[in-house]
């Protein structure tokens, strides 16, 4: 079979895996490691023999392009890292990710050694590698959900944390199992302990070094804008590599340092490379799930038998008592404790470490009898690990989300609504929609404006809407929405560009910008432009005049006798309709590309005259 088609395969799969899953809220990575499992035998039925994936890809060449690929995906974890996220919750993050991973490893070997009959050396080294979570899959389960800030944010540092941690934990057992056989018990363990401090040691002071060398060439301009993207992605491999060089497997340890110190410096804007990182993030997360799971056999899988379903209930149980045990002392209510007890889905840095080190144990065999029964006995870490990936994001990929909101750490649904701007229109608007039962937030730099606000009963936010504090010290959980509608259009535009990543494209609005005159109209670049609300007409100079002259904004409830027609010939085509409110509470903002068609049942919020309103 042509390599070219299957990776051809891969890439376009993955891609339309993703796709799908956002369609129906599922998790992405249960798409793709089925697609993994059924590509190769699908293939197979057009060719003559099975094809298998060892004469596709060769391990020598897949397993360091794993590699670097996990390191790439951990440093575009540790770039969402922000230190201000940790305010009030350090103290539980170093446990979760110290004292929740050793209980982890403890009780995962012991189920291990039980259910499988494992030597205790492959069973730590199982237990090991399944103290892992990461960024792959908790990530995409956070953005899903949308817990509060504070849990959501601990949650986010600990899934990303925890990666290096764990796999350092495993490189670790790997090490003592390898030095036991050559050298003795004794020298296993001091040379464990010595590892773990050269570890530490070498990834973090690789990874500020490589991060310090980056800020100061940007700082000088000495790398240009189009090879920007480009350098961070060679600093990244090559740090990683480096570090890797001088201590094994302390490169995990690196690209998230280098990440987390990069997101928390202020001297250059790095805002574009993560922009490109996480659509990097995406495409490297399709790709890697599919190759891996594809190299794996279902007969292998099978050969587990109910020992693996056993061991992933085990796993289940055990994550509760691990962040129990992590969290005794400190401030996390029930609650918070109770949704990080149903999260620890297993990832891609499981999958490869598991397939890294069952191949090296392979070939260490080969030069050590004494390895032989381990060797053997690693043959079912992949396998057994794969059982967990596929049985944990299941199983936490569907049910998180309603035990998050059973909770109360999590809305249902993101229904509020940011306004840029607090005008007295903007405060008509808002009220009107606060009366219906959407979260409403009024952000403004105008001081006069928000004291009016509050005055009315509407929640705001005295700041800049381009500013930090925005985005990194509000809880924007229940806000799924952002309406720009000051009268600067240049602040809209920046507004919705800059709350693309934060609420997707498809949420973020703006008013029609303002024109000078006939002759010189004043244009915003389509692609700086976001959806335009209301109508073709309709700008902040509209809405304030016509609000100062007595327009009153409406809420109009339609029936069967009293319907979109008989709304119209009441108010005239002068009426401006905004929001359509469903008797459910979901409602549509109005846009200037939208066909009004509005039904009975349905509620309107609408700017009408006050000579019309009068009428009524």
């Amino acid at each position: 079979m042509d390599v070219a088609l299957y990776l051809t395969s891969v890439i376009s799969l993955g891609i339309a895996a993703q796709w799908l899953a956002w369609r129906l809220h599922l998790p992405a990575i249960l798409l793709l490691l089925v697609i993994g499992f059924l590509l190769l035998p699908v293939m197979s039925l057009f060719h003559d023999t099975p094809i298998r994936a060892e004469e596709l890809i060769a391990s020598e060449v897949l397993l360091p392009v794993v590699s670097i690929a996990v390191a790439l995906i951990l440093f575009e974890g540790g770039l969402s890292l922000r230190l201000s996220e940790l305010h009030g919750t350090g103290h539980a993050l170093f446990r979760l990710v110290t004292v929740a991973v050793a209980v982890t490893f403890l009780l995962a070997t012991i189920a291990a050694k039980i259910l499988f009959e494992m030597e205790w050396r492959v069973a730590a080294l199982l237990g090991a590698i399944l103290t892992v979570s990461g960024p792959t899959v908790v990530g995409p389960l956070l953005r899903f959900v949308r817990p509060v800030a504070r849990i959501g944010s601990l949650a986010k540092w600990e899934g990303i944390v925890n990666d290096p941690v764990g796999a350092v934990l495993a490189v670790l057992v790997f090490e003592a199992i390898r030095i036991q056989a050559t050298s003795g018990v004794s020298d296993a363990a001091l040379n464990t302990i010595l590892g773990l401090f050269k570890t530490a040691a070498v990834g973090s002071i690789t990874g500020v070094v490589a991060g310090l060398i980056l800020v100061e060439l940007l700082k000088r301009y000495l790398i240009p804008d189009h090879l920007q993207n480009a350098a961070f992605l060679a600093t990244v491999v090559a740090a990683f590599s480096i570090s890797n060089y001088m201590s094994h497997e302390s490169g995990l340890v690196t690209v998230t340092v280098l990440g987390v110190l990069l997101a928390n410096q202020r001297i250059v804007s790095i805002k574009h490379v993560i922009e490109f990182k996480k659509n990097l993030r995406v495409l490297l997360i399709s790709v890697l799930f599919i190759l891996l799971s594809s190299r794996l056999e279902f007969a292998e899988i099978t050969q587990i038998g109910w020992n693996g379903v056993v061991f992933l209930l085990l796993l289940f149980s055990i994550r509760p008592i691990a962040v129990f045990l992590s969290t005794l002392g400190t401030d996390l209510r029930h609650s918070e404790i109770g949704f990080l007890a149903w999260l620890h889905p297993r990832g891609i840095v499981a999958a490869a470490v598991a397939s890294l080190f069952a191949l090296e144990l392979e070939h260490l065999a080969e030069h050590h009898s004494a390895l032989e029964d381990v060797a053997n006995q690693a043959a079912q870490l992949t396998p057994i690990t794969f059982i967990v990936i596929v049985g944990s994001v299941a199983v936490y990929g569907l049910t998180i989300s309603p035990w998050a909101r059973w909770l109360g750490v999590a809305e249902a649904h993101r229904r509020g609504i940011m306004f840029a701007g607090a005008e007295s229109f903007i405060r008509q608007i808002a009220k009107a929609l606060q009366n219906e039962g959407c979260q409403v937030l009024l952000v403004d730099t105008n001081q006069r404006n928000i004291a009016t606000a509050r005055m009315e009963g509407l929640p705001t936010c005295y700041a800049s809407i381009l500013s930090e504090h925005v985005q990194e010290e509000l809880d924007l959980a229940t806000i799924g929405s952002l309406l720009a509608m000051t009268p600067n259009d240049e602040v809209n535009s920046l507004a919705c560009q800059e709350f693309a990543d934060v609420f997707s494209r498809a949420n973020v609005y703006q008013l029609l910008p303002l024109t000078g005159n006939d002759e010189h109209p004043r244009k915003i670049s389509p692609h700086l432009r976001a959806r335009l609300l209301f109508g073709n007409e309709v700008n902040s100079s509209v809405l304030q005049t016509r609000t100062s002259t007595g327009s009153n904004v409406k809420t109009t409830r339609l029936t069967d006798e009293f319907g979109y027609r008989e709304f119209r010939e009441l108010y005239g085509e002068s009426a401006i309709v905004m929001f359509i409110f469903e008797p459910s509470g979901n409602f549509t903002i109005c846009t200037t590309d939208m066909t009004l068609d509005p039904q009975p049942g349905q509620t309107l919020i609408s700017l009408v005259d006050q000579v019309a309103d009068s009428t009524a």
